[in-house]
Order: C-alpha cells, then sequence, then structure tokens
C-alpha cells in the first residue's frame, strides 16, 4: 500500500459504519496521522471515553462535524439548536486537548436550510448571522474556532444556506479570524466562478480553518447527500484549488470527507486504503510538506 501523505487526515464520514475505537485504530494502523470526528461517533462512546481513545491513538485531532443548523425562528426550538452548538464547543475543546501535537479545535458548522414554510433566503441567513454572534464568544472563552462550510447550492433549501465561499467570509467578518473561519469543500466550492478570488481572500483574512477533499462525478445518485467520491474520480481540478489554498498559507491536516453508499458498504480498512491512494495520486503532487501547521 502507497504510505500516506503526512497531511491527510482521515474524516470519519468516509468510514462511517466502523464505530470510533475501530476508526481510530483503522486510521493510526494505516500509517495516517490525523482524523476528523463526527458527534454521533463521539456520543455513542461518550465524551471522556472519546477522548481518552483519541490520546490513546496517537492520532491528531482536525476537526469535530458538526455544529450549526441554526435557521430555526426565535422560540423553544431555537433555544435547544443553540444548546446542542455549546455542547459542540465544549466537546471541540476537550478533543482538540486529547489529540496528539497539532491538533486543531475546529468546530465545522453547517448553516441550515430555509426554515420549514418559508421562502425568505435573506432572513435564514440573517438567523445564522445572530447565531454566530451568541455563539462566537463562548467559542472564544473555550479556544475554538467556528468553521463555515459553504455547501453546494442544490442543499440551500434542506441543509445550508451558505452557498458560496464569499457569504462564509462574509458571514464570518465581524469576528476575528481565530474564532471564525471557514472551511474550503472542493465538493461544495469547485463550481464556483469566483472560488480563485474568494480562496486569495480567506487567506488575506486569515480564515481557512479547514480544507476538505473529495470528488465530484456524475450522474449524481438519487440522494444527492451522497455523491461524493474518492479524489481522483470525477472532474474536480485538485491542482488548481489546492494550489489557491497553499497560496493562501494553509498548511493544516486536509480531511477526506465521503458521502457515497457504495463506499461506506465496502471494509472501512479498503476504504482507508483506497482515499490513501486516490489523496497521494490526486492531491499530494500539488502539496507542500514544509512549513508549521497553522
Amino acid at each position: 500500500m502507497t504510505a500516506p501523505d503526512p497531511r491527510l487526515s482521515i474524516n470519519q464520514a468516509t468510514i462511517k459504519y466502523a464505530p470510533l475505537a475501530e476508526a481510530l485504530h483503522l486510521t493510526a494502523g494505516a500509517g495516517i496521522t490525523s482524523i476528523g470526528l463526527w458527534r454521533d461517533s463521539v456520543e455513542a462512546a461518550s465524551l471522556p471515553e472519546a477522548a481518552r481513545l483519541l490520546a490513546g491513538s496517537g492520532l491528531r485531532f482536525s476537526s469535530l462535524c458538526r455544529g450549526g443548523f441554526f435557521t430555526v425562528p426565535e422560540g423553544p426550538a431555537r433555544r435547544v439548536a443553540m444548546d446542542d452548538n455549546r455542547r459542540a464547543i465544549e466537546e471541540t475543546a476537550q478533543l482538540a486537548a486529547a489529540g496528539a501535537p497539532g491538533s486543531a479545535a475546529v468546530l465545522v458548522m453547517v448553516a441550515g436550510g430555509i426554515p420549514q414554510g418559508s421562502r425568505d433566503l435573506v432572513g435564514a441567513r440573517s438567523m445564522v448571522e445572530d447565531a454566530l454572534a451568541e455563539l462566537a464568544p463562548e467559542a472564544q472563552a473555550a479556544g475554538v474556532r467556528l468553521a463555515l462550510e459553504p455547501l453546494h447550492p442544490m442543499y440551500a433549501s434542506d441543509r445550508a444556506v451558505i452557498s458560496t465561499l464569499g457569504q462564509a467570509l462574509d458571514l464570518a467578518a465581524p469576528f476575528a479570524p481565530a474564532v471564525v473561519g471557514v472551511v474550503v469543500d472542493t465538493f461544495h466550492v469547485w463550481w464556483d466562478p469566483e472560488l480563485t478570488k474568494q480562496i486569495a481572500r480567506a487567506g488575506q483574512e486569515d480564515r481557512i480553518a479547514s480544507y476538505q477533499v473529495c470528488d465530484w462525478q456524475t450522474p449524481l445518485p438519487a440522494d444527492v447527500l451522497l455523491a461524493r467520491h474518492y479524489p481522483g474520480d470525477g472532474v474536480i481540478d485538485f491542482a488548481a484549488i489546492t494550489a489557491d489554498v497553499q497560496e493562501a498559507g494553509y498548511r493544516g491536516d486536509i480531511e477526506v470527507e465521503i458521502f457515497n453508499q457504495e463506499i461506506w458498504d465496502t471494509p472501512p480498512g479498503t476504504a482507508i486504503a483506497r482515499t490513501i491512494e486516490g489523496f497521494g495520486s490526486a492531491v499530494s503532487p500539488h502539496l507542500l510538506q514544509a512549513g508549521a501547521r497553522r
């Protein structure tokens, strides 16, 4: 098997069916040095146990997925959502402390879609702005960076009213870069004609908290949430986007995050091996390995 790139991080979604202990064991056993975790898996193990397992694995912690989903009108349901985000901030801080040196206290934030019964897209985005203003002081106190992830426009109605990197940067602008950053996920932003410009802006503002890679291939499946592929198996220009992200100054771990039923149905060790191979051929040739992580 090809030796894994030292900047490769396995996002746990790629091996969705592997429980936390197995995911950590297989990732470390493959020679990968970093992992991004999901809250449902952490909850299944309990936060103290998840932190213990992570510490024992020797892996860096690259992010926690996910917080957000705060496009809810003010009332009891919004209070529940905000309290859940506060728990996510606490979980991120504890996991980052448990990870190996170089771990990042990054909480990926997916905004949420248009509220049920509404057509007010602009109003939904203002709910995201209000939520960030409420959560940012608590994230700062915990040493956690909230990372806004723009999602492809096909998810605007039900998952994320933030569709472009520019929109994410506009929402992050009122806050310190160490408190609110952005995620550059190739699957979601590859199509954007403003992408190079906005990645450069993100670098100038020191906002890139995470770089995630996977590929886009058509036709899309009936469930478009499960449309992601290994790097190199689709049409995304990883050379250009990776060059832009590096020019912007990002030197951190790079997560491969894949939602794909066929990949989930393969043994997780096989998925990890294919991820190493795809990353090595599609992303690694365009990476700088030197430099401190950010």
